[in-house]
């Protein structure tokens, strides 16, 4: 087998083609949780903004001035006479640090924001295909109902039938009377004129109207369809009387009247 090079077996170096973030650290990575760091930043800041954190950092200015004015000089920590230097450093500390608490206090309201912008945008994506849905809806439905018989449109079309079906009745019924009407004058006439007896004058035939049975007369007179059927029922009688008076005619001159002795 052949020998390995012990340049490329053994450990690699870093070198300015190696990318930095493979390299070796010095120092160990802070890696604070984010949420719990970013809240408690963002608490500070906030209370930085309020009437409150104003009035102590006055009040607090004013007692190290006044201590390192009017307090004993052994006791004095900060000296006028270069300034209040200790002082100033203190509030340049705290504007240093309040800089970047203030901004990352700023971005993650901006993150809050844009997580709420998309809520709100899906939200209104939803509300609005929502919307289209119902719109569509409504417009089926509205199609719909103009296909479907309305409440007067089917009273109108009720009434219609009512009437066509119940003219057919009365026609039927007009029909039926008018022909029993004239099959019972028609049996009437049929008996004819009674024998004569013998010896006996001839007696002047008299004539005699053929008139409805009492039951013609009853249904004529109980009839629902009024002055129409009384009409109809007239005109069968005239008819009937028709050939009767005919058949008197001939009779009276088959038989004239016979002159009394003087």
């Amino acid at each position: 087998m052949a020998d390995k090079n012990p340049e490329t077996t053994g450990p690699r170096r870093a070198g300015l083609d190696t990318p930095l973030g493979a390299r070796g650290r010095r120092w160990p990575r802070l890696n604070p949780n984010p949420d719990a760091f970013g809240e408690a930043t963002e608490g500070f800041a906030r209370f930085m903004g309020t009437p409150q954190f104003l009035l102590w950092m006055t009040i607090f200015c004013a007692v190290w001035l006044g201590w390192n004015t009017f307090a004993p000089e052994m006791w004095r920590f900060d000296s006028a006479a270069i300034g209040f230097t200790a002082l100033t450093l203190v509030l340049s500390l705290q504007a240093s640090y309040a800089a970047p608490l203030l901004l990352l206090a700023q971005n993650r309201q901006d993150d809050r924001d844009k997580v709420s912008l998309r809520e709100d945008r899906n939200r209104a994506e939803r509300n609005l295909a929502d919307t289209e849905y119902l719109t569509r809806e409504l417009a089926g439905l509205r199609i719909a109902l103009q296909d479907v018989a309305t409440r007067d449109f089917v009273r109108s079309e009720m009434r219609d039938a009512v009437a066509e079906i119940t003219e057919e009745l009365k026609d039927e019924v007009r029909e039926k009377m008018r022909a029993e009407i004239l099959a019972e004058m028609d049996q009437s006439p049929d008996a004819g004129p009674a024998p004569k007896p013998s010896g006996s004058s001839p007696r002047k035939h008299k004539k005699k109207k053929n008139r409805p049975s009492r039951e013609a007369r009853e249904r004529i007179e109980g009839d629902e369809d009024g002055p129409q059927t009384t009409t109809l029922a007239i005109m069968a009688a005239e008819e009937a009387d028709q050939p009767a008076s005919s058949a008197d005619r001939a009779d009276s001159k088959d038989n004239p009247k016979d002159t009394p002795s003087a």
